[in-house]
């Protein structure tokens, strides 16, 4: 047995499904830290997506082409994709609100980079260095997530989840709003006072993660989980749909200027006015997509946002066809939106995975519970990390296209032959035949729990 841990706000006992212990303290001490969870991820967020907006002040004078500023915010998307994974179990390593204080000082490293070389006449690869930093900021997302899925009971993950993370992703188009505040009061020549706005958030979440947040000692890493969800194709098959949300949520986020810049010809104040939009929806409604799958189960909900999101993209592609910037800002925003429900349906399908595994295995109760923390906390970074990197994937097909011919459509028809294999997964795996989510139940009070994944 693991000797308990003292000092810096560790919680020793931790038993979010007896209701008892949930109703007097276990939801009190959840929410507060959830709140400030949110808040610290929504920072990493917004440095995670600096250079979406950076790009957009880097005028001809910095001598950098189109295809060379995706590069850069697909960077930025690798490396905050390979992170994840790290984060991720650093949270069992550290305790989660140890790690959240050290995850937001190291947001600082990025900004005070970023401060240091953004102006004219810095060298490409200084800028794809500065780039690559900003990466930490995708991480947080990873512990922030493990982090929370181990306050909240299973009933209740979803609604949770879906709020720390659609809390998080926030940070996309609340730093895009503050970079149009800039280029629309003091120009494009400004991007520095972007960057001295950052410096006391930073602080902040960090001083109140330290303050506010508590460590949950039941939390400890175990090689075997990671193992065990490795092997588990579950994880992976949910690593590919998330790919199809979350990636396209964050590639899209990346992009949105850029393609209004490149393709359609905006001003950098003009998409700066459109490029907030998008993100902010798509965020504001992820904890709706987790509480919808929380009332009608995940599979359900995700199948009819990736058959919503192939629609979608093929009024964007009707709309790159004909250059129609409005059908384009409609169909693209609709993008946003489903990819946000699409984030939280997903998130929410993993613990009932485990959970239903379990199950079928003839575990109950807290064993039950256990198991499925310990596997949907393991697999959780490893689907974040696959997840983002298709945001990696959208803005190098962006790069090809507009390469190549000038325009992204042949990018968007690619995105709708993949949302298409996306439904196909979906539909097969989680709904064709739902106990395929874990072995034959040996019991009929098992069964009804695969059909809330």
């Amino acid at each position: 047995m693991t000797a308990p841990r003292t000092g810096g706000r560790w919680i020793e006992r931790w038993d979010p499904e007896d209701e008892t212990f949930w109703k007097e303290s276990g939801e009190r001490i959840a929410r507060r830290n959830l709140v400030h969870s949110v808040f610290s991820e929504h920072i990493g967020f917004s440095i995670w997506s600096l250079w979406s907006v950076m790009v957009l002040f880097m005028g001809p004078e910095y001598g950098v082409d189109p295809a060379g500023k995706f590069f850069l915010i697909a960077t930025a998307t690798f490396v905050g994709s390979l992170v994840r994974i790290p984060y991720t179990f650093a949270v069992a390593r550290f305790g989660g609100r140890n790690w959240t204080v050290v995850s937001a000082l190291l947001l600082l490293a990025p900004t005070l980079a970023a401060l240091a070389v953004m102006e004219p006449g810095t060298s490409y690869t200084t800028f794809l260095l500065v780039a690559a930093l900003t990466g930490v900021g995708g991480g947080n997302f990873a512990s922030s997530m493990t982090n929370i899925n181990a306050f909240f009971p299973l009933r209740k993950k979803g609604w949770a989840l879906g709020l720390n993370a659609g809390g998080g992703n926030i940070g996309v188009p609340v730093v895009q709003l503050i970079g149009l505040l800039v280029i629309a009061t003091a120009g494009a020549g400004h991007p520095r006072l972007l960057l001295v706005i950052y410096l006391p958030l930073i602080v902040l979440a960090a001083t109140l993660a330290a303050t506010r947040m508590d460590n949950l000692a039941p939390v400890r890493n175990d090689t075997g989980a990671v193992k065990e969800a490795l092997r588990d194709a579950h994880t992976w098959i949910m690593s590919f749909l998330y790919v199809g949300t979350f990636g396209s949520f964050i590639g899209y986020s990346f992009a949105f200027g850029l393609v209004l810049q490149t393709q359609f010809g905006r001003t950098p104040l003009q998409a700066a006015s459109l490029t907030f939009i998008g993100p902010l929806l798509g965020s504001l409604i992820r904890p709706l997509g987790g509480w919808l799958a929380d009332r009608f189960g995940g599979a359900r909900i995700t199948l009819g946002n990736f058959v919503a999101m192939a629609a979608a993209t093929c009024v964007v592609v009707l709309a790159s066809v004909q250059k129609s910037l409005p059908v384009f800002l409609v169909g693209f925003v609709a993008l946003f939106v489903l990819t946000g429900l699409g984030n939280g349906s997903t998130y929410k399908m993993i613990p009932g995975i485990f959970q239903a595994k379990a199950l079928a295995r003839g575990m109950a109760g807290e064993d039950a519970a256990a198991y499925g923390r310990r596997l949907s906390g393991a697999s959780m970074g490893l689907i974040g990390a696959v997840g983002a990197l298709g945001g990696l994937g959208i803005n190098l097909v962006f790069r090809e296209a507009f390469r190549s011919s000038g325009s992204g459509t042949a990018a968007f028809v690619t995105f709708l032959g993949f949302y298409a294999v996306c439904c196909a997964v979906t539909w097969a795996v989680y709904l064709r035949r739902p106990a395929a989510a874990a072995a034959p139940a040996p019991d009929a009070s098992a069964k009804p729990q695969l059909t809330s994944v």
